[in-house]
């Protein structure tokens, strides 16, 4: 890489990260913890590309970015953030960023996007900017991972577009959610919002007084395979003809392969073409485990201001929400946190609390050393912990990324016992393992693992 890259970030670990990854891949930097310090560089013709994170102590990364634009046309500006909602993606989307990464990023990822902000000669573009009002507790479209987070990108993208929009996922994922998020804080959001019944669609003057209530602004049409023949024929006619102020047409559906609804005669073919001018997948919560602490805070906060007293999980009450199959999706989570948010007995909701709620389907993990096993081998014992957490998930296989999950797990711990053998010390814990010093320091760093040096009475 060949330029100039400004940093703003609070975060004193992130500015010397990527300050070091990008001075030893050619770069110049000049990295600050003030949007103040960034402004005026940006002012006087610094950089070539801008990384900022949102939040800083003396501003919003996000509210500079019409500045940058007046005064630098093209410069690409990559927003950095720890508010992994949805509601940041669009903002950032709103406001011309040339990318966005969640923290914590992927470091290879961010240097990559760099490079090619870089390489790009960006034009100015011009567009009328929306001005959003943040409704948290109406959205609960919150997530770290990738998944969630390639979701925001794309809502982003789509949201004032005019083209229909199909949304699938399994039943409780925040399909209905999402299309009133895109409509709320798209171009349409002055007009109404209206949800199309069937009896509205197989009525006589149903369709005509449909597109005369919604005007202009967006229409959703739910569980759009389950719609009875007439009503999608209906439907049909009312996409084709829509009148001098035609809606934004968005629709639900559980069902993810509608090639196969198309071949069972439960969806015209004429009405997938006409609907499936972009689709939203969104995951399933097992797709997703990372995101299930976060959920729960949120869940949890909402009911404390509804009222609910203050409550938490244990770490043991999370690790058991994390290995369960969750069949009802973000809607099951979310009833279940808020009907412990209210019926734990303590402030802090244990994994008998937990386990109670899921039922029978969360029986937890058995001791490893127990009568009758104490001889067991350790590849045993995995085994039969990994045949269980198969079992939880039935017919259904558990969410990609399997295999760097059970390393991390298995990794954790056996770092954490070797160091606590070793008094912490980083040298011994290494040789110990039989891997490079080195090797344990980055792996120290990346699970976040606390060391503590003390005597070790050997």
């Amino acid at each position: 890489m060949d330029g100039t890259v400004l940093v703003a970030d609070d975060d004193r670990t992130i500015r010397t990260v990527l300050t070091q990854a990008l001075t030893r891949a050619g770069c110049k930097v000049h990295a600050t913890s003030s949007l103040t310090t960034l402004m005026r560089w940006v002012g006087e013709g610094k950089g070539d590309v801008v990384i900022s994170d949102v939040m800083m102590p003396d501003g919003n990364g996000l509210e500079m970015l019409p500045k940058i634009a007046q005064d630098r046309p093209g410069l690409p500006v990559i927003v950095i953030s720890a508010q992994n909602t949805i509601m940041t993606a669009i903002k950032a989307a709103e406001a011309e960023a040339y990318d966005y990464l969640p923290k914590p990023f992927d470091l290879p990822e961010l240097m990559k996007r760099t490079a090619k902000a870089l390489s790009e000669k960006r034009t100015a573009q011009v567009a009328s900017r929306i001005e959003v009002t943040e409704r948290p507790d109406e959205l609960p479209l919150v997530g770290r991972t990738e998944v969630m987070q390639a979701l925001y990108r794309l809502i982003a993208r789509v949201m004032n577009t005019d083209m229909p929009l199909l949304i699938t996922g399994e039943s409780g994922t925040g399909k209905s959610l999402i299309g009133r998020a895109i409509h709320d804080f798209s171009d349409r959001r002055t007009l109404p919002y209206v949800q199309a019944s069937v009896e509205s669609l197989i009525e006589l003057e149903g369709p005509a007084r449909l597109l005369r209530e919604v005007k202009g602004g967006t229409l959703l049409i739910d569980e759009i395979v389950d719609l009875p023949d007439e009503a999608q024929t209906r439907l049909v006619r009312m996409m084709d003809t829509p009148g001098d102020h035609a809606p934004r047409f968005i629709a639900t559906t559980t069902q993810q392969n509608l090639a196969d609804g198309i071949k069972a005669g439960t969806l015209r073919q004429d009405l997938y073409y006409r609907i499936c001018g972009t689709e939203l997948h969104v995951p399933a919560l097992r797709e997703r485990v990372e995101d299930i602490a976060l959920l729960c805070e949120h869940f949890l906060a909402r009911a404390e201001s509804e009222g609910a007293p203050h409550r938490a999980f244990s770490e043991e009450a999370r690790e058991l929400m994390r290995h369960f199959a969750w069949p009802g999706n973000i809607r099951q989570l979310e009833n279940i946190t808020k009907r412990l948010s209210l019926t734990a007995p303590s402030e802090e909701i244990g994994k008998a609390e937990v386990a109670a709620a899921l039922g029978p389907q969360s029986t937890g993990v058995e001791p490893v050393m127990g009568a009758g096993v104490s001889n067991e081998k350790l590849s045993d014992t995995v085994a039969r912990h990994l045949q269980r957490y198969f079992d939880l998930h039935g017919d259904m296989l558990p969410p990609p990324g399997l295999y760097a999950r059970l390393v991390k797990e298995v990794e954790t711990p056996l770092i954490e016992i070797a160091l606590s053998a070793t008094g912490g010390n980083q040298a011994k814990c290494a040789d110990l393992l039989g891997i490079n010093r080195n090797t344990l320091r980055k792996k120290i760093t990346d699970l976040d693992i606390e060391v503590t040096r003390r005597r070790k009475l050997m």
